[in-house]
């Protein structure tokens, strides 16, 4: 007798850490609840407690969740971290969310003029060097057991379009959208699949009314939701996306296509 198939998209006995997972009404906390719910066990992290908080959330729910303050800018808080991950089994699913502003150190912005050379090491380290750091952590446990899921949340600012003021910011987006196509050719053979999330004007706790004002402006008439770009990441999670690798998925209500703004 044949047993019945899993549902798609279900990654029940996945374990899945997702960075960046602090803020109730972000795109990290949204990944994880989404993943939560396709059946994955879930590890959180941030710099701020207020990461437990999400987890309990989860827990509230019936699901498996747990969460690890740490300093992704600290290369012995991601051995830390990654540690404790493998000692839960080890992690199939990264998403790597972290970046562009914390709770603990605001952001790093400014021209090319305004940038300084600590301005500018600040803003790789945070939105690109954390990204490499946790998933080099990850990477030879997922090739080694021939399964693997890595998502990067980029931004469309960098690889896609660029405005000024932002000049160290919009390099390390670029950087990391880089990064996930050379990852992907390094463990394609692997079974672990490496892509990236670009997200436009997404309305977050971080959006200014600027940016909202201008999600107003996309061809879908809005900004987006933290909960869409969940969506796009955890598709890239699945079982289902195997064959999907290197690719640099856009969330923007199609704002990037259009060459005339609406006002």
């Amino acid at each position: 007798m044949t047993q019945p198939s899993r549902p798609p998209f279900d990654l029940t006995g996945r374990l899945a850490l997702v960075s960046g997972a602090g803020s109730a009404v972000g795109i990290g906390f949204a990944c994880a609840d989404l993943l939560a719910r396709c059946g994955a066990r879930v590890v959180l992290t941030a710099t701020t407690d207020r990461v437990h908080e999400r987890a309990q959330s989860l827990r509230a729910q019936g699901f498996w969740a747990e969460s690890l303050i740490a300093d992704l800018t600290d290369a012995a808080d991601v051995e830390r971290l990654v540690g404790h991950v493998e000692g839960a089994g080890g992690a199939d699913v990264l998403v790597n969310n972290a970046g562009m502003t914390s709770v603990v150190g605001g952001g790093e912005s400014g021209d090319w003029r305004s940038t300084d050379d600590a301005t500018w090491q600040a803003s790789l380290d945070r939105n690109l060097t954390t990204a490499f750091r946790l998933t080099r952590g990850v990477l030879a446990p997922m090739t080694a057991r021939g399964w693997g899921r890595v998502v990067n949340v980029a931004s469309v600012t960098g690889p896609v379009v660029a405005y000024p003021g932002d000049v160290a910011y919009a390099a390390a987006k670029a950087g990391m959208t880089g990064l996930t196509r050379a990852l992907a050719v390094e463990v394609g053979s692997h079974g672990v699949t490496v892509n990236a999330v670009l997200p436009g004007w997404i309305d977050t706790a971080s959006a200014t009314d600027d940016e909202r004002r201008a999600g107003g402006s996309t061809p879908v008439g809005r900004p987006g939701t933290a909960a869409e770009v969940a969506a796009a990441v955890v598709f890239l999670a699945s079982a289902e996306a195997s064959y999907v690798t290197g690719v640099m998925l856009v969330v923007d209500g199609g704002n990037t296509l259009q060459e005339v703004k609406r006002g």
